[in-house]
């Protein structure tokens, strides 16, 4: 009988080695039950509580070509952990004369297998419920005390958990926000970094406008800590004063209202003159 594998690990943090396991174990199980596996779809860092998986929609797909009549999973929550989803895809290569297969968790053909099977997707369900929990209240918990959540912006590193400000990056910022409060423009201020190499060495790449402006606002860079509602001011070390960021704040506000030619780096040849051409023939 022709099977297929299908492997997922939740998180980035997770290593290769996760999927390895899973395919080593269902390879194991093919060979006892004298499977053939003919393809393999492996998800990576992304969660079974969202059918958003494209290896597992591929997977579904493809089980309307009737190539293979399994679908062999090392555990069932590696399928998913929403019940409706389970029991909708389920459903979908049920229709296709395709069956799910847990490598691990020996579910019998009988009445008592769709008890069980039912009681393990609540548990993956619960599971990934509670767990969603406790990452919030944790999440929660490293707000009010000012940690990082997330990602570390550009001018600063982690260090236990906590904001510190990078001295490699931190005098990059400072300069940016300076020039600009000073009356360059991001092109300008863009164009001279990106032509010393500043940003080659590093995972931050400010070479355009949008990039550029969202430093200029994030307002973590005058000391304020926010992640979701909590907002603490001075929460986090500050790398440019209050009196910079205002001005910066005060300029862009300008800029945001001028009209579009004023707010070009270059004059537009053109600007004004087919205005005037369309309202002279309007009036002739």
């Amino acid at each position: 009988m022709k099977a297929v594998i299908y492997a997922r690990y939740s998180s980035a943090e997770q290593r290769e080695e996760s999927i390895e396991g899973q395919l080593r174990e269902c390879q194991e199980y093919a060979e006892r039950h004298n499977l053939t596996i003919i393809n393999t779809y492996i998800d990576r860092a992304l969660s079974a509580k969202s059918d958003n998986r494209p290896a597992f929609q591929d997977m579904v797909r493809d089980s309307a070509k009737k190539q293979f009549a399994v679908v062999l999973v090392w555990k069932l929550d590696r399928f998913s952990r929403s019940r409706v989803d389970s029991a909708t895809y389920r459903a979908i290569l049920k229709r296709n004369s395709v069956n799910v297969v847990s490598a691990k968790e020996n579910i019998s053909d009988g009445p008592e297998g769709i008890i069980l099977e039912a009681m393990l997707e609540g548990m993956a369900e619960y599971y990934s419920a509670e767990l969603s929990v406790k990452v919030k209240r944790g999440q929660k918990e490293n707000a009010l005390k000012c940690k990082v959540n997330g990602s570390v912006p550009f001018g600063y590193k982690a260090n236990n958990g906590y904001f510190e400000i990078d001295p490699l990056t931190a005098p990059i910022v400072l300069e940016i926000f300076t020039r600009y409060a000073d009356g360059q423009t991001v092109k300008e201020i863009s164009a001279e970094l990106n032509s010393r190499g500043v940003f080659t060495n590093t995972k931050y790449k400010y070479t355009n406008k949008a990039s550029m402006h969202n430093l200029l606002k994030n307002r973590r860079y005058m000391g304020e800590y926010k992640y979701g509602e909590t907002v603490t001011p001075g929460g986090i070390p500050a790398i440019v004063t209050q009196d910079i960021f205002d001005r910066v704040q005060e300029r862009m506000e300008k800029n945001r209202h001028k009209p579009a030619a004023m707010k070009a780096d270059e004059e537009y040849i053109l600007t004004t003159k087919i205005f005037w051409n369309s309202f002279c023939q309007g009036v002739q």
